[in-house]
């Protein structure tokens, strides 16, 4: 068997896991769906703090502070950064994340699709720097390697296309497919994370792609007032967003995983406690 340039198969997997492809063999079927509600009374405050203290570096947003708590429960939850590849169960290498940036704000302004590494142990305002950067890339008209490779493919005819797909997709299967095609391919990361709140949206779970190696999704959604319990047990209202996960459940139990996305609300909601001060 050819070995995967960007995964390394399980061998000490539970014999139920272990046949779990076989009996789910798409994400789609396998799929499972968690939501939660972050606290952003102690994030706001952060996030703003740390925005005045560097009054001439980018601006740190919640989008960020998400995907920077996701890169570190990848790499402390190593067990989530998983993916299933005919019928068997891989490790990544490497933590990676995709997200989807409009080049504009008109209706009809094509998304850019970035995909970034995230090293261990990265600090906060390291992510914010290189992050800022890779999106004012992704939002200008320079032709980055993933968009040359989908305007080559999108000039075949359908029969072509399909077939070249079809092509790919046995590749992959089969681990034959060049480290150059999934270097920069958006569908072959750890996460794939959409800010819809940034644009409106609230309440939505996302579907996984059959294409690539993406076994997690994650929604955020709208940063506004959202009824929470209080410490006497009686509802208030605090500002808040709703966060909602779609994961391939063949990767990992729900109980790992749902202590693994823990690690992000802690990040989300308590900057100061995982980061630091903010000044």
């Amino acid at each position: 068997m050819f070995r995967r340039s960007d995964g390394v198969v399980l061998k000490n997997v539970p014999p139920v896991r272990r046949v779990m492809p076989y009996l789910m063999p798409t994400r789609n079927e396998s799929v499972v769906y968690h939501e939660n509600v972050l606290d952003l009374t102690r994030t706001t405050p952060w996030l703003k703090a740390f925005n005045d203290a560097r009054p001439d570096g980018p601006k740190a947003t919640l989008f960020h502070l998400f995907l920077w708590g996701c890169a570190r429960a990848l790499h402390e939850r190593p067990g989530l950064n998983r993916f299933v590849s005919n019928g068997r169960i891989y490790e990544r290498k490497g933590v990676f994340l995709s997200f989807a940036a409009k080049k504009g704000f008109r209706d009809d302004a094509p998304l850019a699709t970035i995909k970034k590494e995230f090293p261990k142990g990265e600090t906060f305002e390291e992510c914010v720097q290189r992050l800022t950067a890779g999106i004012k890339e992704g939002r200008s008209d320079k032709l980055r390697p993933v968009d040359k490779e989908v305007k080559l493919v999108t000039r075949m005819p359908g029969w072509m296309l399909h077939a070249a797909l079809a092509l790919m997709r046995f590749l992959d299967r089969h681990n034959l497919l060049p480290h150059f095609m999934l270097k920069n391919d958006p569908m072959y990361a750890s996460v794939f994370a959409a800010n819809l709140g940034s644009v409106g949206i609230d309440d939505t779970f996302h579907h996984l792609y059959e294409y690539g190696t993406v076994s997690v999704f994650g929604v955020l959604g709208v940063a506004g007032p959202r009824i929470f319990v209080g410490a006497d047990g009686k509802p208030e209202v605090r500002e808040g967003v709703q966060v909602r996960w779609t994961f391939d459940e063949r990767i990992n139990d729900g109980l790992y995983c749902a202590a693994s996305l823990k690690l992000v609300r802690d990040a989300v909601e308590d900057p100061e406690r995982v980061i630091g001060k903010a000044g």
